[in-house]
């Protein structure tokens, strides 16, 4: 099963926390207690958050940290790239030459059109979209269906 992490899913659930006081710098304790993570998890987590350019922090009494760019700027990728790193399924989706078997393969095509798919996905989800009720179909939802009826017989 394709699964994201355990820290990358606390990263989506810390810049939401975040999202949604978009007009105050809170505290990394502040973010622990609100997402009921541990304090040292939320503070390695900022660290990459801040070094991925997605939060700014702030030094002093009322310091903290806040989103570097507005949330409907901040796609879902953007948070898995930080903590995972470039997006790929397989080593031969993400770039040519990762492979000794990439001449003979018959499913690489295949799997870069998930990858693709994969990608439009997180890429068009917005951390703005994360705060909002899962009731309206996802991006990703409308990908794989794309995707399913692009691929049947």
């Amino acid at each position: 099963m394709f699964r994201v992490s355990r820290l990358t899913d606390y990263a989506t659930v810390v810049m939401t926390c975040i999202a949604a006081h978009p007009d105050d710098v809170l505290s990394t304790a502040q973010i622990a207690e609100e997402t009921h993570l541990e304090l040292p998890t939320v503070s390695k987590l900022l660290k990459s958050l801040g070094h991925a350019g997605l939060v700014d922090s702030f030094r002093g009494v009322n310091g903290g940290y806040r989103l570097a760019r507005p949330a409907q700027d901040i796609s879902v990728a953007d948070i898995v790239e930080a903590m995972e790193g470039p997006l790929g399924m397989t080593e031969c989706s993400m770039s040519e030459g990762h492979c000794e078997r990439e001449s003979q393969c018959g499913v690489r095509g295949s799997w870069q059109r998930i990858n693709n798919v994969l990608d439009n996905a997180l890429r068009t989800m917005s951390l703005a979209d994360m705060l909002r009720p899962a009731v309206h179909t996802t991006a990703a939802t409308v990908a794989f269906t794309d995707l399913k009826s692009r691929t049947a017989p």
